[in-house]
Formats: structure tokens, C-alpha cells, sequence
């Protein structure tokens, strides 16, 4: 008994190993294949014929039995043969239904001729009943599709439950085998033949069954302990090899992947592989450089910055990464800016290679090449701002101090500007300042081609542009030439909307050492100058002098005190009286604004009102006087004055504000003053914007506010503003009457203004009136109303009350009243 349970052991044993090796042999190829193949088709065979021997000792006969050499060996070669062929079939890697028929045919054929072989070793006479043997032959084909058709299963489906499934399968498959021999067994007969022991033994070689038995199973364990144990190794060793290709795959896709070049050198610097993107990038091919020297390519690579360098190394033992940028030319001939890192490759702690990555940064680099150039220029203009303009400037003084040259910064406003802006809208202005800035340049060509790159033009910001010029032979007379020929450029007529402007360029020096050795010294020099020009007239260019540092400490200091004029109650407003020459009475007053400073006393508003229309305090002086002036008129309309109107002036940016009419009517309304009394000076730069201004006057109109076009004649507008705007009073300014009776060219452009008006139903007002001979004149031409110093100058409130308001005479003329 215990001899059978020994067979049915081996049987399952031999079943498991076979249908583990089955995997193994289908993993393995080439000569591994061969090798995996031939142990576990002997570990199998030797499995099944010891279980087979096994169990035929275990038969008890009343007989003594040998068995014959021949025989034993016989057999046990066909049943390495069988397992063989098994697995062979069960290791490829189609699994077709007709291969597993022939191979499960052969493998019955096998085990059923191993039996009976087997059989036929022993020294005693065998009968047999045919029925049983064809039965145990059937049981041996389905234990042999089975073994077969488990073999393939486990092998296409493996988990980590698959020794479970195979130690299972493997019980029942040694069940099968076990139960083919059995049943072959019951199909033998056996006979005594006396004397046949003794014969055979003489002749053949016989193995006594006990030793035999025991031989078959010690070898037959240490067969299968052996496969087992092999196996075991196997797979703690292919653990480690997959889990080794595993990260080798993981390491080669990164390789091939990479969005960066990878170059892999030797320690001499050959090239022993790269991945796609070095030929992406560069253009090259393998097959190109491959094998071939490093050097070959770095080459064409230009070094222009390092972050650790010593020189790319390849044969020390370096470890540390070199980082550096380069540039070179792809093999399409385009321009790269790269990042390249070389990595050191070390086996075993020695140095074997590096790794070259190359990144490609071009577009990088030109991001931030466009970043820094938005970040120094202007996006209007293209322009060097203010940040690239003190870089200039600090890098000329450097260059100027060591080579003993002088150099000129030159400050330039344009006067105008903002009234163009303001009239005409921002998108003008641009196009406006971009022409400006294209007539520089072209100045700057012309005044001197060949020193052209020695000028650097800035746009400070709004209508103020800065020049940077060296001057090499250290005179000032090319930076004047210069000056010049811009202030000649600017003046020139601009065609915007349909009509031509004109603006003139004011422009302060101040030369370097001279003017003084620091950037802000010579920036705050140049300013000084340039303001210098604004205060004479406009139109020009001055040279720094220590002079004027006083005068714009000045005009720093009033422009502090102007600040805070209106809070402190220092505004005033004096009034000019406007008289109809037909019977010199009053028939209307001019508001004019004066500051009354704690310090220098009354000024005028030619002093602080430029200061507060370059600071914007404009918006709040200007609508105070509005309101101040309709409060004035109320009050003296109700203690029994003339009702006569009151004329305020609006400056370019008030008239422009988005809510002019609505403080026009707060002011009407805070004071009282029926809008018939109020008149609006405005001028004719206000009207740039055809479609803007007729929009507001004709909301100021519809009010009952009057209308009055100031400085007529000086301007560059068109008459057709005229006849469609919604003026009701021209004002001949004082230029055309100051020297009317001298000029006849002046006496023809006041009878013509006179003239225009009337045809237009138009009232017509000169001003600036001082002497007799000019109010004859105006009076031979119809002009019915004037104002000037003839008559008055401006006059606070209370002496208007008294020179005008109560019965005197003056010049002897009848009062007023």
C-alpha cells in the first residue's frame, strides 16, 4: 500500500514539474530553449516510468520476479520521449488544436509503449485481456490531452495564483497516470514457469525487485527535487531578470522619448547611440555619426556661457555634471541657442561614459529676448524707454570717463501735443506721436549719416522724448546742427483727420562733463533747458546753464504751493469789462483768474496755468473759476447791476473732459445764474475732432450758454467750423491788433474777420485794445465791440463795482450806467 501511494506521489510531482516547465520552455529560446527542454523532458519521463516501476512493485505475485535490463532501459527512453515531445509542443508558441492531437497521439503511444515495455521486463510469462488494455490505453490518451491542454492554459494565463492552479492540476493528472497503470496492471495475467528464473538469469542481466524499488525512488526524488529546485531558482532569477529588462524597457523608453538630445559616448568620446530627438534637433542621423568622435560635432557648437566648465572631458573619472549654452547651426542650416549638461556615466564607481543632453532653447531664448525687449522699449513707438535709456546712459558715462570724450543728453517736449490728443483722441495722438518719432530718426540721418549710430532716441513717455549723442571732436556745434535740424522737422505741417497741424519741439542741452557727471544730473540739466525754451516762446533749443537750476527750483517750489492754492482761498478773479464802441457802455465782462501767492503777491496766469495743465490740477482750478464767475454774476445781477454776461476761458483739457456740460450745469445751478448770462471762451484747437466737439457745444447750447470762439485767426483750423458749429461771437485776438495801425496786412485780416462775422450773423469782439489810433480803426471797419487796456485792464470784483457800477466819467466818456 504505502508503495502505491508512493507512485501516485511521483505521478503528481512529475505532473506539476511538467506543467511548470511547459512555461519555462515557452519563455526561453535558442539554446536556453534546448537545455530547458531536454532536463524537463527527463525529469518528466524519469517522473512517470518510476511511478510506473513503482507501482509493478507494489504488485504482489506468489512468484519471484527480475526484471531484464533491456527492457527497464527501453522503457524509461520512451517515457523521456513522450515528455518530450509534450512539452516541445506545449512550449511553442501556436497553440492550434491539430498540433495538440498529434502531440497528445504520441504522448499516448509513448506512456501506453513505456508501460507495456515495462511490462515486459519482468522474467515471468504475461498474458493480458484485451478489453482492460484498450481501456487503460483510453485512460492514458485523456490523462496525456490533458496534460497537454493544461500545459498550454498555464502558460497563456499567468498570475500569482498559477502554482496553486498547477499543484492542483497536477494531483489530478498524477490521478490520470496513475490510473492508466493500474488499470493496465489488472489487464495482466501472470503464469509460473519453473526453471525459467533460473535460465534467463544465466543469460541476461537481471535487478533484483527490492533493489530496484528503492533505487527507482531515491533517484527518481532527487530527479524531481532537483527540476523543483531549479525551478524555484529559476524564478527567484527571473524575478530579478524581469524586474532588470523591466527598468532596462522603463530606462529605454525614457532614452527614445526624451523631448531633449541624448548623445552616449565612451570615455574616448565615441558615439555609441542617441535618441530621436538629437536628429529632430540637429538634423543628424545614426548612421551619420554614430561610432564616430563627440568632437566632431561640438566643433560647430560656439561655447557663449557656462554655469560649471572646465572643457567637456571624456577620459577621467570626473563625476561632477558640466552645464553650458552654445549655439550652432542645424544641418538645415537654422540658428540654435542650446542647453547642454554633460552627465557622467559611472559602472562599479568608475567612470565609462557620459550621457550628453541637449536641449534645445531657442524659442526659450527668444521669449525672453522679446520680454527684455518690451521691457526697454516703447510698445508705441519701438523706442528705447526710460529703463533702456538709463542703462545707455550709465554705460556712456563709463565709456566717456575712461576715453576723456563729452557726450549730450538731449530733453525734447512737444508743444501741442496735448491739445491734439486731448481733440482729435488717443488713436490720433499715437499715429501722431509715431510720425514725430519717424521725423527724428530721419533728422537724425540727415544731419549726419555716418555718425547716425552715435544718436540714441528715447520715448519717455507721453510727448517727451530724450537723445543720447557723443560727440567726438567735443564741440557743441554738431549737437546744435542737430537740434536744429529736428525743431525744423517737427514744425512741418501733419495731415491728420483731413487737415493739417502744426506743433513746434521745445529742446534742452546739457553736455557731458560739463553739465555734469551723473545721470540724474544731466537728465534734470537737460530739463531745466528745455523749460527754459517752453517759457520763451516755444519752438527751440537751448544749452544748460547754471542759471537755470534756480528758475526751476522755482518752478518746483510753485508748483507746490499751487497745490495747495484752492484749499488755502488764494484764487482770485479779476474782471476785464467788455464795451460797445457805439455808446461805450458796458455790455459784458471777461473772468480772469489770478493766484494770489503768500509769498511773490499776484501773478498772472501765464505763470502757474501751464503748471497745472502739465500736472492735471487744471480740472480743479478751471472748475472753480467757472463757478466762482457765475457766482460773482448772480450776486451783482441781484444788488441792482446791468444783466450783463460773464466770459470764462476753458482750457483744451477741461473742454475735453467727459463731464464739461454736467459741471456747467452744477455751476448754474449751485449759483443761480440763468445760463443766457454765461459765455464759454474756447479756442479753435478745441475742435480738432469734428465729431466730439459738436456733440458737447451743442449740448452747451442747448443749455442757452453762449458760445465764443477765443484767439481767432491764429489757429490752423478749418472755416467750415464756422458754419457748422454752433458759434455765436469770434474774438480778434491781439496779435492782428497791436500793430493794426502800422500793418495793412493786419487792418485787411481784422476787416475781413469783421466782415465774415457779420455775413455769418455772427457778434465780433476785438481785444486787446490800448490806444486811441487802434480803436479808430476798428470802428472805421464796424467793429462794435472791444475790450482792452484802453478802457480797463482786469480789475478785482469791488473796483468793477465802483468804476463801472455808480455814476463817473472816465476818459470822457458818459458812465456806463
Amino acid at each position: 500500500m504505502e508503495l502505491v501511494f508512493l507512485s501516485y506521489i511521483i505521478a503528481a510531482l512529475a505532473s506539476y514539474a511538467a506543467l511548470d516547465l511547459a512555461g519555462r520552455v515557452s519563455l526561453a529560446n535558442g539554446m536556453s530553449r534546448n537545455v530547458w527542454l531536454t532536463c524537463g523532458a527527463v525529469s518528466m519521463g524519469l517522473g512517470i516510468w518510476s511511478m510506473h516501476f513503482v507501482g509493478m512493485l507494489a504488485f504482489v505475485l506468489p512468484m519471484h520476479v527480475s526484471y531484464s535490463t533491456k527492457e527497464v532501459v527501453l522503457s524509461v527512453l520512451l517515457a523521456i520521449i513522450a515528455s518530450g515531445v509534450a512539452l516541445n509542443i506545449a512550449g511553442q508558441q501556436s497553440g492550434k488544436i491539430s498540433k495538440l492531437l498529434i502531440a497528445g497521439l504520441l504522448m499516448t503511444a509513448g506512456i501506453s509503449s513505456m508501460h507495456y515495455v515495462g511490462m515486459a521486463a519482468m522474467s515471468i510469462p504475461i498474458t493480458y485481456k484485451p478489453g482492460i488494455v484498450v481501456l487503460s490505453i483510453l485512460i492514458a490518451a485523456l490523462a496525456s490531452f490533458a496534460a497537454l491542454w493544461l500545459m498550454f492554459y498555464f502558460r497563456q494565463r499567468q498570475s500569482q495564483y498559477t502554482w496553486i492552479y498547477k499543484m492542483g492540476s497536477g494531483l489530478i493528472m498524477g490521478l490520470g497516470i496513475s490510473g492508466m497503470h493500474y488499470m493496465g496492471m489488472s489487464a495482466a495475467q501472470f503464469h509460473n514457469a519453473h526453471g525459467t528464473h533460473d535460465t534467463m538469469a544465466g543469460s541476461i542481466k537481471q535487478i533484483e525487485p527490492s533493489i530496484l524499488a528503492y533505487l527507482i525512488a531515491a533517484g527518481t526524488f532527487i530527479a524531481l527535487g532537483l527540476t523543483l529546485f531549479g525551478i524555484f531558482i529559476n524564478q527567484r532569477l527571473s524575478q530579478k531578470d524581469r524586474r532588470i529588462r523591466e527598468n532596462e524597457q522603463w530606462y529605454q523608453a525614457l532614452y527614445d522619448n526624451h523631448s531633449d538630445a541624448i548623445i552616449s559616448v565612451d570615455k574616448q568620446g565615441a558615439i555609441k547611440g542617441i535618441n530621436a530627438a538629437v536628429t529632430r534637433i540637429t538634423g543628424y542621423q545614426e548612421k551619420e555619426i554614430i561610432h564616430r568622435s563627440i568632437d566632431e560635432i561640438t566643433q560647430h557648437v560656439e561655447i557663449y556661457g557656462t554655469v560649471e566648465t572646465h572643457g567637456v572631458v571624456w577620459d577621467d573619472d570626473r563625476r561632477d555634471q558640466q552645464h553650458f549654452m552654445g549655439k550652432m547651426k542645424n544641418v538645415q542650416g537654422h540658428d540654435l541657442d542650446l542647453s547642454i549638461a554633460v552627465v557622467p556615466v559611472l559602472i562599479d564607481g568608475k567612470h565609462q561614459g557620459s550621457h550628453i543632453l541637449i536641449k534645445d532653447v531657442t524659442e526659450e531664448k527668444q521669449a525672453q529676448e522679446s520680454i527684455r525687449h518690451q521691457a526697454l522699449h516703447d510698445p508705441l513707438t519701438g523706442l528705447p524707454n526710460r529703463r533702456k535709456l538709463d542703462e545707455v546712459l550709465e554705460e556712456t558715462i563709463h565709456a566717456s570717463t575712461a576715453a576723456g570724450s563729452s557726450f549730450a543728453v538731449m530733453v525734447m517736449d512737444i508743444d501741442r501735443f496735448k491739445m491734439i490728443n486731448d481733440s482729435l483722441g488717443h488713436s490720433v495722438g499715437d499715429l501722431f506721436l509715431r510720425e514725430v518719432s519717424g521725423r527724428i530718426m530721419d533728422a537724425i540721418q540727415e544731419s549726419d549719416p555716418q555718425a547716425a549710430d552715435n544718436v540714441m532716441l528715447a520715448r519717455m513717455g507721453g510727448d517727451e522724448f530724450t537723445l543720447v549723442v557723443t560727440n567726438e571732436q567735443g564741440s557743441e556745434i554738431r549737437v546744435a546742427e542737430l537740434a536744429k535740424q529736428i525743431v525744423g522737422a517737427i514744425q512741418l505741417p501733419y495731415r491728420l483727420k483731413e487737415n493739417d497741424f502744426y506743433v513746434t519741439a521745445s529742446i534742452g542741452i546739457a553736455m557731458y562733463p560739463v553739465h555734469g557727471t551723473g545721470s540724474d544730473a544731466l537728465m534734470k540739466h537737460a530739463d531745466s533747458a528745455m523749460y527754459e525754451v517752453k517759457k520763451n516762446g516755444k519752438n527751440g533749443y537751448q544749452f544748460y546753464t547754471a542759471q537755470l537750476d534756480s528758475e526751476l527750483y522755482e518752478r518746483i517750489e510753485l508748483e507746490g504751493y499751487l497745490r495747495k492754492a484752492l484749499e488755502r482761498d488764494e484764487m482770485v478773479l479779476y474782471y476785464q469789462p467788455q464795451i460797445r464802441t457805439e455808446d461805450s457802455r458796458m455790455i459784458g465782462v471777461e473772468a480772469l483768474i489770478r493766484w494770489n501767492h503768500p509769498l511773490k503777491g499776484v501773478l498772472a496766469p501765464n505763470v502757474f496755468i501751464p503748471i497745472a495743465e502739465e500736472t492735471g490740477m487744471i480740472y480743479e482750478i478751471g472748475n472753480w473759476t467757472l463757478r466762482e464767475a457765475c457766482r460773482q454774476m448772480k450776486l451783482w445781477h441781484a444788488s441792482g447791476g446791468p444783466l450783463i454776461p460773464v466770459s470764462v476761458n476753458l482750457s483744451s483739457q477741461q473742454f475735453h473732459q467727459s463731464n464739461l456740460v454736467e459741471q456747467v450745469k452744477n455751476a448754474l445751478a449751485e449759483t443761480g445764474l440763468d445760463a443766457t448770462y454765461l459765455e464759454l471762451e474756447i479756442t479753435e484747437s478745441m475742435m480738432m475732432d469734428a465729431s466730439v466737439s459738436t456733440s458737447i457745444l451743442n449740448e452747451l447750447t442747448a443749455l442757452g450758454v453762449k458760445i465764443s470762439l477765443d484767439d481767432f485767426g491764429t489757429g490752423y483750423s478749418s472755416l467750415s467750423y464756422l458754419k457748422h458749429f454752433p458759434i455765436h461771437k469770434l474774438k480778434i485776438d491781439r496779435s492782428f491788433v497791436t500793430d493794426i495801425t502800422k500793418s495793412r496786412s493786419d487792418q485787411a485780416i481784422v476787416a475781413t474777420i469783421i466782415s465774415m462775422a457779420q455775413h455769418l450773423k455772427m457778434d465780433v469782439i476785438a481785444e486787446g485794445i490800448e490806444t486811441k489810433g487802434q480803436l479808430d480803426i476798428l470802428m472805421q471797419n464796424d467793429c462794435r465791440e472791444i475790450q482792452g487796456y484802453y478802457f480797463s485792464r482786469p480789475l478785482p470784483a469791488n473796483e468793477v463795482e465802483h468804476d463801472f457800477f455808480v455814476p463817473l466819467r472816465m476818459h470822457g466818456t458818459p458812465s456806463v450806467l
